[in-house]
Order: structure tokens, then sequence, then C-alpha cells
């Protein structure tokens, strides 16, 4: 009788278990995160060249400023910051300071009522009254230069600062509501609940409860009221002229057609960023906290 003969089966490699992989998909995704913060350092000095070539600018020369190919090594001076505070930057300054503070404390005390009653207490037709707000934003400004111009010649207000801050406040409204909505949606039903119980009406639940809870809202959302405020220029051009110019008719004013002016228009442009960077830097935690509150739902 034949017999066969049977070998062993060949050792099997064994399977790497989930100790092993760990430290490989560890690795992984350390390489992957050192990646994206790579990117993402190359992705900021990019956007922020601009304002770094701009800064280092407005200490040249003209001649060293237009020169071509540029100049990266240069004796750094102060003439032109001392030009530019010898054109009488004062009263455009301060046009732009009343027009962007009283229209931002408009914008808020209207829109803190408007976002309550879209988010807390809608009606029906709450869809319908949030997409005419957002449609004044599809607006073209180009569009409605023209009649804004004869009303406010026939009111006799041109050249009127207090005209750019109605603009200015009908200008930010709509994304203020759309904001401090999504605000007053984060806010608990339970907390206006416990309000109404305790005996606290619409006024005191407003000015008790829901204000302090939303406050880094309303914070970030002046905030970027005031930055569209501040840096507005199609209406400050075309409505103004001597009287109620802001700071962005003022930089437009160092230009010039004839001699070399981006030394100079750079120290202006460095002078009209400092209030709103000074304002955002201040304000950094609040708009932080702000931006994400109605960031998850």
């Amino acid at each position: 009788m034949a017999t066969t003969l049977t070998t062993p089966d060949a050792p099997q490699a064994p399977r790497p278990t989930a100790a092993r992989r760990r430290p490989q998909s560890s690795a992984r995704a350390t390489a992957t995160g050192r990646l994206l913060t790579v990117i993402t350092w190359l992705l900021a000095l990019i956007f922020f060249a601009p304002v770094l070539w701009m800064v280092a600018t407005s200490f040249k020369q003209e001649n060293a400023a237009a020169s071509t190919p540029p100049t990266f090594f240069f004796e750094p001076t102060l003439q032109q910051y001392a030009d530019v505070l010898a054109m009488n930057a004062g009263p455009y300054f301060l046009n732009s300071l009343i027009a962007t503070g009283v229209s931002t404390l408009l914008v808020v005390v209207l829109a803190v009522p408007a976002a309550y009653s879209l988010s807390i207490r809608p009606v029906k037709k709450t869809s319908d009254v949030l997409f005419f707000f957002i449609s004044t934003k599809m607006l073209p400004v180009v569009a409605v230069i023209m009649p804004i111009y004869v009303i406010a010649g026939q009111l006799k207000v041109l050249d009127n600062v207090w005209t750019l801050v109605i603009l200015y406040t009908s200008m930010n409204l709509p994304i203020a509501v759309w904001m401090m909505r999504s605000f007053f949606q984060e806010v608990p039903g339970e907390v206006l609940e416990a309000a109404a119980m305790d005996g606290a009406g619409l006024l005191k639940t407003l000015r008790s409860v829901l204000i302090p809870m939303v406050t880094p809202g309303i914070a970030a959302t002046a905030l970027i009221c005031v930055i569209f405020a501040w840096n507005e220029f199609f209406f400050a051009l075309n409505l103004t002229a001597a009287k109620a110019a802001t700071v962005p008719v003022f930089l437009m004013s160092t230009m010039t057609s004839e001699g070399l002016f981006l030394a100079k228009l750079s120290a202006a442009s460095v002078l009209a960023s400092l209030p709103v960077v000074l304002a955002g830097w201040m304000a950094q935690k609040q708009l932080v906290r702000g931006l994400s509150m109605g960031a998850v739902k």
C-alpha cells in the first residue's frame, strides 16, 4: 500500500497587530501635520508679503521706492511720514472716526432687537425678511449712487459726514443682523425659560441675560462693521468734497500725475491702517470667541 508523504505547511508571516500599526499611523499623521503647517506658513507669508512690502516702502526715499529692480537694502527715513502729517490729514481721520463710530453704534443698536426677533421669536415670514436683508447686499453700489446723489443734493446734505453715517449704517445693517441672529440662536432655551419664570420682561431679558451671553458676538460684529465703514471709498469719493472727505479719499490725494509718490502713498496707507489694526488687536479675544459662537450647531 502506497504511502503519501505530507509536507508541513510553510509558516505564515505573523499579521501586524494593532500595536504595530499604531506607530506607523501616528508617524504618518505627524508628517501630514508638519506638511500642513509648512503650507499654512507659506500661504500666510504670501498673503502678508504685500503688507510687509508696503511698510518697508514707507521708509524709503521716493527714488528708491520706484527703482527697477526693487531696492531691498536702503537707509530708512521718516521723511514720508512727516510729509503725510504735513498734508493736514487730521480732518480726514476725524471724519472717518465719526462716520465709522456713529454708524457702528447705530448698527449694533438696531441689529440687536432685529436679530432677537428673527431668532428667538420668529414669525411665519422670517425667511423672507432674512432674504430681503441679504438681497440688499447683492445690489451694486454703482447702480444706486446716482439717485442717492440726486436726493442728497436736493436735501442739501452733500459733503456732509452725517450722510455717510446713514449710508454706512444701511450698508452694514444686513450683515450685522445675519451675524447676530446666529449668535442669538446659540443661547439655550432653558435660560430664557428661567428668566421668564423669574418674572423678567423683554427689556430685562435682553439687558441682563441675552446681551451678556452674546457680548463676544456683538464685539465681532461691531469690529467687522468698523472695518467695512473705515475702508469704504465709493460713497465717500462721490458724495464728499472738502468738508466730509474720509481717509480713503485722503489716500487718493497722495497720488499725483507728476513726480513720484509710492513712498508717500505707502506711509499714508500705514497710518490709515493703524486704527483698524489696533482695534482688532484690542478686541482679538472677543473676536475669536464671537466668530466661534455660531460655527458649531
